[in-house]
């Protein structure tokens, strides 16, 4: 056994090394993305153009959410925020599903062992290129190809081909909306492709072998081996998804021809800049820009828990409530046999 003089040695811990490399990460993390959503937060509860200095509560919130307020264009104020809000789920909806099924098909395909395919890796290099191109240039890219005139190559082609109008891919409210969760949808699913074969390819190869003796064709082991098993890559996808696409600005604002932006594209993120872009500080309205951030923020944070909350590991957390119960089933005992733990 140890002696007292032993025991009374401290060990040496390096932890507070391990805290000085992290400093660094953390201290910018702070000063880039803690101090704004703090001073963005202090901004939502101040004025707007000439009294953005002024502090008017909860008054921004009320403009934008429910157009009550002193400002004369509470009511139009809230109808655009209205409609940035709904455009902004429309997107995201309209390239999330389409873009997930896409990707989770095409995962599962090209991991098949069964499945023979020449030129596989030259296919996901292909898929995955789109990723690391910038939205500034996919946007620019197709508003060159899909112009609303004649003249742009698409809506020439398709007049050579005999079609009588041009198809307006911009200006259309419809046709733009679709437009721009294809190109969503299009640059995206190479990488969601990419995260959903390393969850496949971390499923234990016994599983399949197991189900192939047991008689379980290709569906069968999808839906019960494949698919539950990348539960927590498919919340991760989720997650990331659903804060990329609240904040989705680029594509939407530059999806447009001319100076004039379309309307019909507006995002919650756009309205964010706009309302922040009015020329001059006497003009720009920070505190509906500030509320709005702080709104989306708070529609995020919901909308991520109660994804964690429905994809969360039932059994453990059964299990862990049996423990639990025991343990105080176990000292209920104890205290009444006079023992101590």
């Amino acid at each position: 056994m140890a002696s007292a003089a032993q025991r009374r040695i401290k060990a040496i811990s390096y932890a507070k090394y391990g805290y000085m490399f992290i400093a660094p990460f953390f201290l910018v993390y702070c000063f880039f993305q803690i101090w704004p959503l703090i001073y963005t937060f202090i901004l939502s509860f101040k004025g707007n153009q000439s009294s953005y200095a002024d502090f008017v509560g909860l008054e921004n919130y009320s403009t934008i959410l429910f157009g009550k307020g002193s400002s004369a264009g509470a009511q139009a104020t809230q109808q655009e925020f209205l409609k940035a809000l709904g455009n902004t789920f429309i997107l995201w909806f309209g390239n999330f599903i389409p873009q997930i099924l896409l990707s989770l098909l095409l995962a599962v395909w090209f991991t098949d062992a069964k499945v023979k395919l020449p030129g596989k890796g030259f296919f996901k290099i292909v898929m995955y290129m789109p990723n690391i191109i910038t939205a500034a240039s996919v946007a620019a890219l197709y508003v060159n190809l899909f112009g609303d005139s004649k003249y742009y190559f698409i809506n020439g082609t398709l007049m050579n081909l005999g079609m009588e109008e041009p198809i307006k891919f911009i200006s259309d409210p419809v046709v733009s909306k679709i437009m721009v969760m294809y190109i969503q949808t299009w640059l995206w699913f190479g990488n969601t492709m990419i995260m959903l074969m390393s969850g496949i390819m971390g499923i234990n190869p016994s599983l399949f072998e197991a189900a192939d003796i047991d008689g379980a064709n290709s569906s069968q082991q999808f839906f019960k081996i494949t698919l539950p098993l990348l539960q927590p890559i498919m919340v991760y996808t989720l997650v990331t998804s659903m804060i990329g696409g609240l904040q989705m600005f680029d594509l939407p604002y530059l999806y447009h021809n001319g100076a004039n932006f379309s309307r019909d594209l507006e995002t919650v993120a756009v309205y964010i800049y706009y309302s922040f872009n009015k020329g001059t500080v006497a003009q720009a309205n920070y505190g509906y820009a500030g509320a709005a951030s702080i709104i989306i923020f708070i529609i995020t944070a919901i909308l991520g828990s109660i994804t964690f909350y429905m994809n969360r590991d039932k059994d453990a957390i059964a299990k862990k409530k049996q423990r639990k119960k025991a343990e105080k089933q176990m000292k209920a005992k104890m205290k009444q046999g006079g023992l101590t733990l």
